[in-house]
């Protein structure tokens, strides 16, 4: 399978911005089932600095900076990306979840070392008894990982209502657990937390999602989403994603753009501005399937 995505985010500010720096982490990341075949960051008005580099969790980003006054500012990633169709979601017999906990700080490995780290908090997630009681409900004594990974996120899935007025970006998860409603953002972040406090790696993932249009209706362009969901470590087997707010294991339909701690190591676009005001914010996301 192969999809060409058009991610466009549209920034109009009220009074001129007479300089921005801006951070763009827009280019899909290529996996051993996934990858990036071309990906282009076009950009208004043209940047008078344009640089690229690698962050620390192996990501793709542009540091930009637009010198010139404006009112408006567009990004627009165009990306190519092919999937493994072939490629089968983890159906593996997995270590007793504690087993998987205790193995952790241990393991010297280069997977080992690079999970450690997404087991403590993070500035979004914090480590707590709740969530902890809440993920226990799944993960009892002895359990596999994968079969609690599956039952937690099915609970997730139940439990929790998709309400995009409910929560904003910086929402704590604390809120959306006593809300039970929030976005795909707010539910991987409570799984993460689920995951972390019970000594646990678990990492955000960024990306997008296929949708499907209603019987009959053609599709929309630019109706599709930025997504996230998480990964969870399994020594053995390696990482293990599920998407909470679908009760899915992420395929085919799943594009990873990025991974982090949370979102705010990976959020698309970020900066800081000189000027502008207040400002309206518009994202258009296309997703389109295309012949090989």
């Amino acid at each position: 399978m192969i999809y060409r995505i058009v991610h466009r985010t549209t920034y109009k500010y009220k009074y001129p911005v007479s300089v921005g720096n801006h951070v763009a982490c827009l280019k899909p990341r290529s996996l051993p089932h996934h990858q990036s075949a071309r990906s282009e960051l076009r950009i208004q008005p043209r940047p008078a600095t344009r640089t690229e580099r690698v962050d620390f969790f192996g990501n793709r980003l542009c540091f930009f900076t637009v010198q010139e006054p404006h009112r408006e500012l567009v990004v627009e990633a165009r990306s190519e990306v092919t999937i493994d169709e072939n490629s089968t979601p983890w159906l593996q017999q997995t270590l007793a979840w504690e087993e998987v906990a205790k193995s952790i700080p241990g393991d010297d490995s280069p997977a080992g070392l690079e999970a450690y780290q997404f087991g403590f908090e993070s500035p979004r997630i914090r480590v707590q008894p709740q969530f902890a009681d809440y993920a226990r409900q799944s993960f009892l004594s002895g359990r596999p990982m994968l079969e609690a990974l599956l039952d937690l996120t099915a609970r997730i899935h139940k439990d929790f209502r998709f309400d995009s007025k409910a929560t904003n970006v910086r929402t704590p998860t604390e809120e959306v657990f006593k809300k039970r409603r929030g976005v795909c953002q707010d539910f991987a972040h409570l799984q993460i937390a689920c995951l972390r406090s019970l000594n646990l790696a678990a990492r955000y993932v960024s990306g997008y999602l296929r949708t499907y249009p209603p019987p009959g209706r053609p599709r929309l362009v630019g109706a599709d989403v930025s997504h996230a969901w998480v990964s969870a470590y399994c020594p053995g087997i390696g990482w293990l994603d599920m998407d909470p707010t679908n009760n899915v294991v992420p395929s085919d339909g799943h594009v990873t753009l990025a991974w982090g701690r949370d979102y705010g190591d990976v959020s698309p676009l970020r900066g800081l501005i000189l000027g502008g005001g207040a400002h309206t914010l518009k994202v258009a996301v296309d997703m389109e399937p295309i012949e090989a």
